[in-house]
């Protein structure tokens, strides 16, 4: 394309030089045309050298400001991911609100919040949100708030599948184990250094230690949905992070019900085969949900665990998974999926889902037995 593209350039300098007869004119025809080439050549390159970061930031640096928002009850793979977003745009000198829907509860993820002192607003409906150019982080479509099926993202940044994009910028990489390295990839793509050595535009210790937790925490700690680019991404991150701030994250202070509802979970368990269900009836503490998972499925003999309760007026679930069978998101899909007023998705390690009460096919209230569909859904008979 650039050879061909010059040749023409060449040619309509040749078609100028034609009825010059004298050597200077010629000369002078010739020099501009070259420069032209030249010029055509080095813009065309510089396009085809475009990293995702640069259009990434070329996209944040056309509006006034920019709302960015994370799923619901955001995790520290969003919050970090959403803080790079934050840190980008004001690089750039686009204003920047980060906003959440939902409720930061999980005691790490309240931990992230309160030791890197981190400013995100709650929004319970679409007039709320920041702005009219809606960056999405760690997730692809809007949900969990009033409106949101009509909120358009300007642009979205997410590693989980789904058919989201944005009116600018879509980036979507359901291969990724977090979407911290993307943005991490971003920060890298735009210059900015790790701060070791006398180097320039080095990333605050703040941002690298949200972004390293970030990785860290939804790989669980770089043993599930991990790739190569995590490992280079926290190579990159761990120089500028701040180590005691990190170990506060990863090890805040469990609350009584955290233990009640685990301890609960384990005494009531069914098994059946390497497949753990576990229903703890009334969940005072919902962030409890996923840490019962976590430690329902690492018991000898367990690779599935599902842990269910009832809050809110809900079935609020939570499953992990190191069995290669098993997607726990999907399986959660398909447990759920002919219910009423119910949803669910993740990643094949790990998924969530919720049901309204009364968990009924076709909303007449008459009872549906959740755990047999669990089952069915782990042996693939759904």
């Amino acid at each position: 394309m650039q050879q061909t593209a010059a040749e023409d350039l060449l040619a309509v300098g040749e078609g100028l030089l034609e009825p010059l007869g004298g050597p200077s004119e010629q000369a002078l025809i010739a020099a501009s045309v070259l420069i032209a080439i030249l010029l055509f050549v080095v813009v065309l390159w510089s396009r085809f050298d475009r990293t995702l970061g640069d259009e990434f930031v070329d996209a944040i640096s056309i509006p006034e400001s920019v709302a960015i928002l994370m799923h619901p009850n955001p995790d520290p793979d969003a919050m970090g991911s959403a803080m790079a977003v934050a840190a980008l745009a004001d690089s750039v000198g686009t204003p920047a609100t980060i906003q959440y829907p939902g409720e930061i509860r999980h005691p790490e993820n309240r931990a992230f919040e309160t030791v890197l002192d981190c400013s995100f607003e709650r929004v319970e409906a679409a007039v709320e949100l920041a702005g009219e150019e809606v960056v999405l982080v760690d997730h692809n479509e809007p949900r969990g708030f009033g409106g949101a099926e009509f909120v358009e993202p300007y642009a979205v940044v997410d590693h989980h599948p789904g058919n989201g994009s944005g009116e600018a910028f879509t980036d979507v990489r359901p291969d990724r184990g977090a979407c911290a390295s993307i943005l991490t990839e971003y920060l890298r793509d735009r210059g900015w250094t790790n701060g070791t050595g006398q180097q320039e535009n080095a990333i605050p210790p703040r941002l690298a230690t949200g972004l390293l937790y970030g990785i860290q925490s939804d790989t669980t700690a770089f043993t599930r949905g991990c790739t190569s680019a995590e490992f280079e991404a926290a190579a990159f991150l761990f120089p500028a992070a701040d180590g005691d701030s990190l170990d506060r994250i990863a090890n805040p202070e469990i609350d009584g019900d955290t233990l009640d509802l685990k301890a609960k979970a384990i005494n009531d368990r069914k098994q059946e085969g390497s497949f753990l269900v576990s229903d703890v009836d009334g969940a005072s503490n919902l962030d409890a949900l996923p840490t019962a998972a976590e430690e329902l499925v690492r018991l000898e003999g367990v690779t599935v665990s599902v842990v269910m309760g009832e809050a809110d007026g809900a079935v609020h679930l939570s499953g992990r998974s190191r069995d290669d069978r098993v997607h726990m998101g999907k399986a959660l899909q398909r447990a759920l999926e002919p219910l009423s007023d119910a949803s669910a998705g993740g990643h094949a390690r790990m998924g969530g889902g919720r049901v309204d009460l009364p968990v009924s096919e076709d909303g007449s209230g008459d009872p549906v037995d959740l755990e047999p569909r669990l089952f069915a859904a782990m042996n693939g008979e759904l």
